[in-house]
Order: structure tokens, then sequence, then C-alpha cells
């Protein structure tokens, strides 16, 4: 008996330990992971996918009141299934269960349909009223040095390396958000902040290899919420930076594609040529214009075909889900004329349609005014092309600023070369719209490019943060960072001060030098006037032909007039007022805003290379 009762036993257990063991996941991958109710656009695909199954096999049905299966997609991969939903006004948020069947077997799978966020400081948009502070995560600070090689992932922390991971991470900006906002910038744009698991230089962020998932060596997608609620909280928006255009060869979905029309495929490797121009050439060749658009941008970022329906679906509704779940304030989308120009509309629409007082930035790096404002929203342009982009980036003002100030004043140089692209303005729908800088990841820092001359970098950020235009910083501008744009390790130093052991703390006055603080505290005090001037930020403009090198414009409105005057010049410039007298009007006095005095307006000595900032009263 006792035998039986043994054996009665080690079969119950058995069974209990067979029936606890899990089950294999059915998917490895569900994208989007879950949806909103309360979308204006109703209808949402979802990607089922898994690399060990045929998923494509199953019969799939729901029952939710209020959502509707409205196309089972089956596709060249048996791997995936796209299902369309259409979630009507009346859905409720709540658990979809979908079933799938496969003969006789049922699997259940609950997809999450949450509540629209309704909180208004969410999702605030930018405009000319903002300046952009950018900042390459990887480089800024490293504030939890648990992250700094995870593994599983291709490279780890190597501060040593200059194209390596040097362990700047999401926790490193969120502790230094009380120097920033102190500073005076209003927003931040960060680097991709995506996952970028690929096998060498991941540190810039634009080589995609999970568009849902933070990168692990920065933090967590709750992390990420967390910064953005932090700057929201400390009057701080957050610009997230995109990639529509290529992804990084190790992504899940580009080592398992849906089709082979996913991604642009070629014999041979094969690169764009990287002239944005010959999208808006009306004498291009089809050879030209394909190798632009469906080239790749470098070995290891496949260059995605968005003309593909589900991969343009996935790719839009990519971009809402990070806007409605991170609260994000904008977009600044990296290579924009790269990917299909329609496809880029369709994206801008749909995004502006669903959140209005969103705000998207395109990177146009072209250096002409034509061929740039080709991209702006409201360009009537001859081939009938029509962008739905706010924001275009000004390239040209970016080529043309360091000219200005590197050599002597002419006809067409010096001062006037500022004056002659400004007036190339009314090919754009809305100049004031345009992001202006004046250098970035990219780009050899502006410091070194005006030969590390204190007064020229002083004049450039008066009119960069005094003329039309939304405004963009790049970190360490404040501390006199230089570097070839030839050399990128050059121009994405890390912080000083950003991390534990580091001999300099540059965030603090005793740890910059006395140059460096001349330049912040020039810096903070510009930045912090210029916040609440809405003369500044959407008053006309109204300047004057540079005369012996010396440039002068107002900003006006109703309520108040700012008057500029650069002089670029090595010598101090008398300056007699009578010119001027349209815009002076009954003006006597003008309050110097960077010096401390009041000046008389009918004549002034302008110091040589210097730039003044006029309040007249």
């Amino acid at each position: 008996m006792k035998k039986i009762l043994s054996l009665l036993v080690l079969v119950f257990i058995c069974n209990v330990s067979f029936s606890q063991k899990k089950q294999a996941p059915l998917f490895q991958h569900v994208e989007p992971a879950f949806w909103w109710v309360g979308m204006k656009n109703k209808e949402i695909q979802i990607l089922f996918h898994n690399k060990n199954s045929n998923v494509s096999q199953y019969d799939v049905s729901i029952n939710y009141p209020g959502v509707t299966l409205k196309e089972t997609k089956k596709v060249e991969n048996p791997h995936y299934l796209f299902i369309t939903l259409f979630v009507s006004a009346e859905a409720q948020a709540g658990n979809i269960p979908f079933t799938f069947k496969l003969g006789k077997k049922s699997y259940t799978y609950n997809y999450e349909l949450k509540n629209k966020s309704k909180d208004t400081n969410r999702i605030q948009g930018f405009n000319s009223s903002d300046v952009m502070y950018l900042i390459m995560p990887d480089r800024f600070a490293n504030g939890n040095p648990k992250n700094d090689s995870i593994p599983g992932m291709f490279e780890g922390m190597h501060r040593e390396k200059p194209y390596g991971r040097h362990g700047g991470d999401l926790k490193g900006i969120s502790d230094h958000i009380d120097y920033l906002k102190d500073f005076g910038v209003t927003a931040l744009w960060l680097n991709p902040v995506l996952e970028n698991n690929v096998k060498r230089a991941s540190y810039h962020g634009y080589a995609i290899t999970d568009l849902y998932k933070v990168d692990a060596r920065l933090g967590t997608n709750e992390e990420y919420v967390s910064l953005i609620n932090k700057c929201h909280q400390n009057g701080l928006k957050v610009i997230q930076d995109m990639v529509m255009n290529h992804i990084g060869t190790t992504y899940w979905l580009n080592e398992d594609l849906p089709e082979k029309s996913w991604i642009h495929q070629f014999p041979t490797y094969t690169t764009s040529n990287y002239r944005g121009q010959a999208v808006s050439d009306p004498y291009r060749s089809q050879s030209d214009l394909d190798r632009m658009s469906n080239g790749w941008f470098d070995t290891m970022m496949a260059d995605v075909d968005q003309t593909n329906p589900l991969f343009a679906t996935y790719l839009i509704q990519n971009s809402l889900w990070w806007i409605e779940y991170a609260g994000i304030d904008g977009i600044r989308m990296d290579t924009y004329p790269y990917p299909d120009k329609d496809f880029m509309a369709q994206w801008a629409k749909t995004i502006l349609d669903e959140y209005p007082t969103f705000n998207l930035v395109g990177e146009v790096w072209i250096n002409s005014v034509a061929n740039t404002a080709y991209w702006q929203k409201d360009m009537v342009n001859k081939d009938g092309y029509k962008s739905y982009l706010p924001s275009v980036t000004d390239f040209p003002l970016y080529f043309a600023l360091p000219q200005s100030l590197n050599e002597e004043g002419g006809w067409d140089s010096g001062m006037a070369r500022i004056y002659n692209l400004l007036g190339q303005d009314f090919l754009y729908p809305d100049a004031n719209s345009n992001l202006i800088f004046l250098d970035n990841h990219d780009l050899t820092r502006f410091y070194l490019s005006i030969g590390r001359d204190v007064k020229k970098l002083k004049m450039a950020l008066t009119f960069l943060l005094t003329t039309r235009g939304v405004p963009q910083l790049y970190y360490g501008t404040e501390l006199l960072m230089d570097g070839d744009g030839g050399n990128h390790s050059e121009i994405r130093k890390d912080f000083p001060g950003g991390w534990s052991g580091d001999a300099i703390n540059s965030f603090s006055k005793e740890g910059r030098t006395p140059e460096q603080n001349e330049v912040y505290d020039f810096m903070k005090k510009l930045l912090n006037w210029r916040k609440d001037q809405t003369v500044i930020h959407s008053g006309k403009l109204i300047h004057y032909i540079p005369e012996d090198n010396v440039y002068v414009y107002f900003r006006t409105n109703a309520l108040k007039s700012v008057m500029v005057i650069i002089n670029g010049n090595k010598s101090d410039k008398l300056l007699k007022m009578d010119r001027f007298k349209e815009n002076l009007r009954n003006f006597t006095k003008a309050k110097d805003i960077l010096g401390t005095g009041e000046h008389s307006i009918d004549q002034l000595m302008v110091p040589a290379q210097t730039a003044l900032i006029l309040e007249l009263n």
C-alpha cells in the first residue's frame, strides 16, 4: 500500500511539475507593445513575430467592444503576421484578447489599450521662443556606472577609445538639469537614445537596432520617461532625434526581414551619393536620384524602403508611439531628404494631424536656400511636391557665419554676407521656424572655425540669439570646446566633470578657466534675457545694408524695439544714428543689455569686434 501511495505522490509531483513548466511564448515581438484609445487615427497595425515559428498559419479573431479586426496580412516570411485593428471612439481602455487558432490548438494574447494622456504639460512643441541645447548622451555625464557595459551587447564602456562608448547616460543628464535650467536654455535635443547594438562606434546612436527600446547602456524606457517628466517640471522641453532613412544591420527586423522589399537591395554594397539637392533638381538623372535615396548611408546602416506600405505604417506608428508614451515635445528627423519624399510628407502630416501643437525639424544638409526651402511646409514647389515639415535646418546660414566673421568687409563679404543671405528669406514659407546653429555633432566646432577668437564667438552668439529662427547650441560651446569636424571624436569630447574622478568639473565655476567663465557668463546672461523677450521670438526683423562692415538690425513689435549692432572690424567705429531714424522714431535712450549703462541715440562708438543689444526707451 505504501508503495502505491508513494507512486501516486510521485505521479502527482511530476504532473504538477510538468504543468508548471512555462510554455514557450508564441511571439518574440509584438509591436507596438500597446496602444491608446482616443487617438484621432483610429487604425493600428500590430506586428506579430517569431523567428522560430510559422506565425502566418494561425487564424486570428478578437472579441472586444468598440474594436474591429479590419485585416490580417501575411507576407513572404511566414514568421510574421500583420493585424490591423479599427479602434472606435467608443472603445474603452483594457486588454483585447487575441485568439490564435491552429487546428485544435488555441492561444490567447492580451493586447493592452491605454487611455490617452490628458496632461496639458506634455507634448508642448517648440518654436522660436526656445533655445535648444544639443547633447550627445554618451559624452555628457555618467550617472549610473552599472549600465556602462551590458552582457549580450557588442560594445561596453571604453572611455580611452575616441570612438568607443564612454558611459554617459540618461541619469547623467538628469543629474545636471539644474545646470541646464540655470544656464538658460529651454529645450534639450538628445542625439538618438534608442538601442544601437552594432559592432563599432555605436555611441552616436544613428544605427538603431530597436525602434521601441532605449539603449540599455543609456538607461531604460522608464528612465527616459522620468527624465522627460523632470525636464517638464523644470521648464525644459525634450526633442527626440529619430531616423527614418536607415536601421542598424543587426536589428532583428533586418536579420529576419518580413519581405526583401523592406530594405534596398544591391548586388554589392552601394552607398548613397549624399547629394540631397538631387531630389529637387529639375534636371536630375533617375540614376542619381535612385543612388541618393536608395544607396546605403554606411555599411552598418541598412537603407529602408519606405514605399513598402507595411514598413511605412510601422515607422509612422513608431513616432506616434514615442510621442504619446514618453511625452516628447518635438522630433528632429535625421537625413530628411534621403527617404522617399512622399513618405516623409505622409509622416509629417500624420503626426501633426494627431498632435497639432507638436513640432518637427528635418535635417536638410544643403548649402542652398532654395534647395532647403523646398522641404518646408507650405512651400509652393514647381514639381507639385507638398511638404508638411514645419522647420528645416538652416545650413546656408551655418556656412555663412564663420566666413562673415573671418573675412574683411566688402560688397558681398564680411557682414554683407549675412545681410545678403537673410535677404533670400522670401524663399522660405516661414524663415522664423528655421533651426539656426553655429555647429552640431557633425560639424567643426565653431570656436575652432573662427580661430579660437572669443570676441568673434560673442558676436556670433549675439546674432544667433537675436535674429529670426529657433536657435540651437551644442554642448560645450560655453566651455570653448574646439575640434575639427573631419574627426568626429574631436567634436564629441566628454563634458569635463561628468564622470566620477574627472580632474576638472566644468559644471561648476571653479572648474572653468577665467576665459571659459567669461563666455559662460555672457551666454547665461543673454539666454536668460531672451527667455521672455517676445520681440526677439516673433518681432519683425528689419535690417540695414552693412556699411564699413557694421551690421545693424532691429526686432520690433507693438510693445518694444531692440536694436542690434555688430561691428565686424578690428577697430572701433563711430555709428551715426540718423540713418536708422525710421526705427528709432521718438526713442532717446538705449539700454545695453550686455553691459551696464545707457547710450545716447544720436551717435554711438561701437568697440572693435563687438556686438551690442540695445533696448530702446
